[in-house]
């Protein structure tokens, strides 16, 4: 697990708890800024993946 799959794993809690806490008040702009959370911390999550999928190929001889 790389520094953006953590990044971005904490950042869709974070994004969670704002949309919980929005949807609890009644503050729609809290629950939307909740949502653009989440999006962004899977957007930072799936690039760990794919870093960590280039880092763990097997690099061909040259």
């Amino acid at each position: 697990m790389n520094k953006d799959q953590v990044k971005g794993t904490a950042e869709k809690v974070k994004g969670k708890v704002n949309e919980a806490v929005g949807h609890a008040t009644g503050n729609t702009k809290q629950e939307v800024k909740g949502d653009v959370q989440q999006a962004a911390g899977e957007a930072r999550k799936k690039a760990g993946d794919v870093k960590e999928a280039v880092k763990d190929t097997p690099r061909k001889p040259v």
